[in-house]
């Protein structure tokens, strides 16, 4: 899971650089509150393991996955990189 200072008010432990540049009209990751980068892996290993992923692959990673949080956030994470298998997670807009 790698973080996109994009989505990013606050960076927590991503370790991203710049650490947050929050850009208009992108969802902020961290709007419903904080989540580690641990818990952002748990979450999409965990989905991936219910089926919750798109059956558009590439290199055998599903483009999508969807995953709810414990504090009921819904968020989408995109692969950014399908040869490591790299994705990037965001909150579902709410119209989405």
């Amino acid at each position: 899971m790698e973080g996109n200072p994009e989505h990013k008010k606050n960076p927590g432990d991503y370790g991203l650089s710049p650490p947050a540049t929050p850009r208009p009209g992108k969802t902020l990751c961290d709007a419903a509150g904080p989540i580690s980068k641990a818990e952002a892996e748990r979450l999409l290993r965990s989905e991936i393991g219910k089926g919750m992923l798109s059956h558009c692959e590439h290199d055998q990673w599903p483009k999508n996955v969807w995953a709810v949080s414990q504090s009921g956030g819904v968020f989408e994470a995109q692969l950014e990189n399908a040869g490591q298998g790299v994705y990037h997670g965001y909150p579902m807009p709410a119209d989405d």
